[in-house]
């Protein structure tokens, strides 16, 4: 990202405003990444991906709260409450997934808290920057964290790398840093943070089919069931509200 702007003709800007949004969006990128990525070690991919679905719910809760946007309605509540039945489905899972799958569930949880926090905190700071200059700052809060949290933990070089370890480093480097943080900050700088957030219900279904035919996932049908409930649950969240209104309107007429 440092190395593009110059060729757009840009500079990070450094006053008071942008450093604050650079350590939101920074501790977003720390915290979410190295908890997501710890907990993969223990529970499978698609799975990762239908706790992350949780994503629009918990920010919609936050944004509401923090920055007064749209409040709790009883279509939204329900959409609550089934998201709550389909995590818990899926956390019944855990003894079954594995001795520690209880473990990584908890770790991407925790990475679905900070990423919803650190979203809706860069919307109330309301500074209007380009997407490229907010995940440039972000990543350079971010990747000394990074190298401490490695220096205290491990502080190890790997004596061997294997070419499908290389090549998936670079490709989270690329798509699941860079070009997703750069599109994740340009559309939630133009759109509400709930519906930013959205973006996670087109994934857990494709992640999960994605997770059985290149890695041999195992998926229980009670995951299914429970993907299901968090699907609908964010549905209801976001659009029924619209249904209510809808049908009382219809109902007057």
């Amino acid at each position: 990202c440092l190395l593009l702007l110059p060729a757009l003709s840009r500079k990070l800007p450094l006053h008071r405003a942008a450093l604050h949004t650079y350590v939101a969006a920074g501790l977003g990128i720390y915290g979410a990444m190295l908890f997501v990525y710890w907990g993969a070690q223990y529970i499978p991919s698609g799975l990762i991906s239908v706790l992350f679905g949780l994503t629009p719910i918990l920010t919609g809760v936050l944004a509401a709260v923090w920055l007064g946007e749209e409040g709790f309605t009883p279509a939204k509540l329900a959409g609550i409450a089934l998201g709550i039945a389909g995590l818990a489905l899926i956390f019944g899972t855990g003894i079954r997934l594995g001795e520690h799958a209880g473990y990584g569930i908890l770790a991407v949880l925790a990475s679905v808290g900070i990423h919803s926090i650190s979203t809706v905190w860069v919307k109330s700071l309301r500074v209007r920057l380009p997407a490229i200059e907010v995940v440039s700052g972000g990543l350079l809060v971010a990747a000394p964290l990074y190298l401490l949290t490695w220096w205290l933990f491990d502080g190890t070089w790997p004596a061997s790398l294997p070419q499908r370890a290389v090549a998936s480093i670079l490709y989270l480097a690329l798509f699941g840093s860079v070009l997703g943080f750069f599109l994740f900050y340009y559309v939630l700088r133009h759109m509400d943070a709930s519906r930013v957030a959205l973006v996670t219900l087109i994934t857990p279904v494709l992640a999960l089919i994605l997770g059985q035919v290149f890695n041999q996932e195992s998926i229980a049908p009670v995951v299914w069931i429970g993907t299901c409930c968090i699907l609908l649950g964010m549905s209801m969240y976001q659009w029924g509200p619209r249904l209510w209104l809808w049908r009382a309107q219809r109902n007057e007429t």
